[in-house]
């Protein structure tokens, strides 16, 4: 895929997915879980191909347009509270997955992959239910040990994807 073509499409898969995680973020499953967990964790899987095919300095690139338009996105599917606590958290964790990952490329196939990852959901999902739920009656601290949880196991799923596409693509 060209660079230009393949960036765009990272960018639109970045904005879906984050917009999609905080609409989907307001519906518990349980008192330990939300929807938004189910699909946020492959922003990350986004972040580290874009990071793999064309390198740091453009992985950057598409968190901040990504960032831009999931806030504003996400302000009129979710609410402006979700959208900024969504856009800090995200920021900071996809630019710390972005240095983590390049950090560790050149190790095995799977580490950069996974560390960063596991380290940006545990920033991401701290910050972001602090942020969006604090002081609310929601049960924001299961829902954030939860939601940490299975974004955990969804880096681990989507390590073998990862393999074949970084691969292949």
């Amino acid at each position: 895929m060209s660079q230009p073509r393949g960036l765009a499409v990272m960018i639109t898969l970045m904005v879906l997915i984050v917009a999609s995680a905080n609409y989907l973020v307001q519906f518990p499953v349980s008192d330990w879980l939300t929807w938004g967990a189910l699909t946020y964790p492959v922003s990350y899987f986004v972040t580290d191909l874009t990071n793999r095919w064309y390198g740091p300095e453009r992985a950057r690139r598409v968190v901040y347009i990504g960032f831009v338009l999931a806030v504003f996105l996400s302000a009129w599917l979710a609410s402006p509270r979700i959208a900024m606590a969504s856009g800090t958290a995200f920021l900071i964790s996809q630019l710390m997955d972005v240095a983590i990952f390049d950090r560790m490329r050149r190790r095995r196939w799977w580490r950069a992959p996974l560390v960063s990852s596991v380290l940006g959901s545990l920033v991401d999902t701290a910050l972001f239910f602090f942020l969006a739920f604090y002081a609310t009656e929601l049960p924001w601290v299961t829902l954030a040990i939860g939601d940490y949880a299975v974004k955990v196991a969804i880096a681990l799923i989507l390590l073998l994807p990862y393999r074949w596409v970084a691969a292949n693509g």
